[in-house]
């Protein structure tokens, strides 16, 4: 823990500030469900921090939980290293225990999990333990064909992390990076037949997560293809703000 000693005025008193409009917030527990390249991870940060929810990203969160050398986290790298897949009943532990951080206090965005409808019952049943539910679920609609446009126009400079796109938003140079002059690369993801497998995934286990919650009236339907800015106003009408 940080010695608060140490932490300028000015951090603490923006970190005052974002409190006091963070007590005025309802709680909400959402969930982020789409393909790859649908937004989910452009509009996750203006949930997070317009709600004051906290960011659940279930592969960061196991990275994390190996990293610490938790209980949790020991049995995943057992299993990684033995090349299982984590249990689902050991991912839904994890997002419990990150519940229990002060920044979930309002509430969380979930990202990257359920991908099925078993990984869903349980995190109810978690849930519903705490007199919890999940209150919105934003299915993030998108045409494949969009998706292949978006994703193998991907370009990215490996050391920043900045990101471009050949058709979107483009670099300066093509093949350059903007800030460094360093060459972009793509990763080894983003290409058409990984793609497809990862969208034949989706459309055989996850759609039926969407008609899950939909029979629980939590789903809202996102026109994803939209621009940046009025998917997020979908989001707000959404959740009444």
């Amino acid at each position: 823990m940080a010695n608060l000693e140490d932490v300028s005025n000015e951090d603490l008193f923006a970190e005052f500030l974002r409190r006091m409009k963070c007590a005025t917030k309802g709680e909400k527990r959402i969930i982020l469900i789409g393909p790859p390249g649908c937004g989910k991870g452009t509009q996750s940060p203006f949930i997070k921090e317009e709600y004051c929810l906290c960011h659940l990203a279930t592969g960061d969160m196991l990275r994390e939980a190996v990293a610490k050398q938790t209980k949790l986290g020991l049995e995943a790298k057992q299993a990684m290293e033995a090349g299982q897949l984590v249990s689902d009943d050991l991912v839904v532990g994890i997002i419990n225990d990150a519940l229990k951080r002060p920044a979930c206090a309002k509430g969380f965005v979930l990202d990257g999990f359920p991908r099925t409808v078993v990984q869903a019952e349980k995190l109810s049943a978690m849930l519903a333990k705490h007199g919890q539910e999940i209150n919105n679920v934003f299915n993030f609609d998108i045409p494949d064909s969009v998706l292949e446009e978006r994703i193998t126009g991907r370009w990215v400079h490996l050391a920043s992390g900045r990101s471009y796109h050949s058709k979107f938003a483009p670099p300066k140079v093509a093949g350059i990076d903007d800030v460094t002059g360093e060459p972009l690369v793509q990763r080894k993801d983003d290409n058409v037949e990984v793609l497809r497998k990862r969208l034949d995934a989706f459309h055989t286990q996850t759609v039926p997560v969407i008609e899950y919650y939909t029979e629980k009236h939590k789903v809202t339907t996102l026109e994803a293809n939209a621009p940046t800015s009025e998917v997020s106003r979908q989001i707000e009408r959404a959740l009444g703000f």
